[in-house]
């Protein structure tokens, strides 16, 4: 059903339109296997379990001189006879009695009687063998414990989750070579719009290049998923209703920029209509009021969803950025969709009325105390894409803030984070 309202209408605020994507989208695609060197930002479909401890037994965090704590019992310097040298990947057979040493190096496992490590640079070797500890350490030192990182089987990983450098290496570290994922979600893209142009072609008077599918599609990559591109198409409604419902036997999404607002010539929202229906249609934020969220019929079990973004190059990217990214994640299989954000001293004053939540684009800089100071883009309009070239993030003003002074606190999005 089509959600539009007449201005002045009640406008959707962002949490509930994030609340609708959790609730309502999920994953989209099957399960497949990848080897370990193919998985990094893919999404786990299983639970990674332990099946040993890591590390499996005691050992080395330093390289140095291991012994039993009681034998420097005196609390100064003092020496004893070294038995042995056990380098990483072998094992001391034996144990190490009271009041002697072993030579010992990072990721050793520690030798039965030992039960302390003292750094090597707080030793001193001697010609006869033996080592002069001189500064003891506290008892216990430098021994990681066996399963200190992980127990046998504990889950190291869930599913849901995107994985990253460190996923995959804890995935290696309890010896997977492979792991099960969500297979690559497909989107199809394309703009509408008869005063586009593609870039590097001839622009007569009055016509536009087409930044914001590039921007868009860029985006997409940068989450991992399979764009389609269908480029540019003529704002002629039988056009425009043809393409959508072969993009919805095609793709898991499609994605479209134009075409939503109330305007004669745009065709889009009119063909979702008559195709499937419109959700979501005016959010309470700025830039981004006119987005459109609904599905399609046929393709799919369900309907394909269908995001229609703002033609204005910032609102595109802006709302792609706080609505787009959680609903392909959502389709991709990733359970926590939430942007990542810090907080920021404001370097400027800012006034606005009550009722839409904004956000501005600004660079973040560090100010004198070392805290991060987020200073505002002087200029607002949606249609300067400089202004997100030159940019490290958006300042998120709540709805019912009205005044923001320099100095206040303020959460900032940096785009580092809303690109992935």
């Amino acid at each position: 059903m089509d959600c539009y309202a007449p201005k002045g209408a009640g406008l959707l605020s962002l949490d509930d339109a994030l609340a609708r994507i959790v609730s309502g989208f999920g994953p989209a695609v099957d399960t497949e296997s990848v080897p370990l060197s193919h998985a990094r930002g893919r999404v786990l479909a299983e639970p990674v379990t332990a099946p040993i401890d890591v590390p499996p037994a005691a050992v080395s965090a330093m390289d140095g001189y291991g012994y039993a704590a009681a034998s420097g019992a005196g609390g100064g310097p003092f020496s004893l006879p070294v038995v042995g040298r056990v380098p990483a990947g072998t094992v001391f057979s034996g144990t190490v009695a009271a009041g002697q040493a072993v030579r010992i190096f990072t990721g050793a496992p520690v030798p039965a009687g030992v039960d302390t490590v003292a750094m090597q640079e707080d030793c001193t070797a001697h010609e006869d063998g033996s080592v002069t500890v001189n500064r003891p350490p506290k008892p216990g030192a430098n021994i990681r414990p066996a399963g200190e990182d992980m127990r046998a089987g504990a889950v190291v990983l869930h599913p849901g989750a995107r994985l990253r450098a460190q996923d995959v290496g804890l995935a290696a570290a309890v010896g997977r070579a492979g792991l099960r994922v969500r297979q690559r979600v497909t989107v199809v893209l394309f703009s509408t719009g008869d005063e586009l142009r593609e870039p590097g072609t001839p622009k007569p008077e009055g016509a536009i290049y087409d930044a914001n599918r590039y921007t868009i599609a860029a985006q997409l990559q940068a989450l991992g998923v399979e764009v389609e591109d269908l480029g540019i198409l003529p704002d002629r409604a039988e056009v425009v209703r043809d393409a959508l419902a072969g993009a919805a036997a095609r793709g898991h999404l499609i994605v479209t920029s134009g075409g939503v607002s109330v305007g004669e010539e745009d065709h889009v929202k009119a063909a979702v209509n008559a195709l499937g229906g419109i959700d979501l249609w005016r959010l309470a934020i700025k830039p981004g009021k006119p987005v459109a969220l609904g599905k399609i019929r046929g393709g799919r079990v369900g309907g394909t969803p269908f995001l229609g973004l703002p033609g204005n190059p910032v609102s595109a990217m802006v709302t792609f950025m706080l609505i787009g990214r959680p609903l392909v994640m959502r389709l991709m299989g990733v359970e926590k969709t939430a942007a990542p954000r810090c907080l920021a001293v404001a370097g400027f004053s800012f006034r606005k009325k009550a009722g839409r939540r904004e956000f501005l684009r600004a660079t973040l800089g560090t100010g004198p105390d070392g805290l991060p100071v987020a200073h505002k883009f002087p200029n607002d309009s949606s249609g300067v894409l400089t202004s997100m070239v030159e940019a490290d993030g958006l300042v998120d003003i709540p709805a019912d803030t009205q005044e923001v002074r320099e100095g206040d606190m303020v959460a900032f999005l940096p785009f580092t984070g809303l690109f992935v």
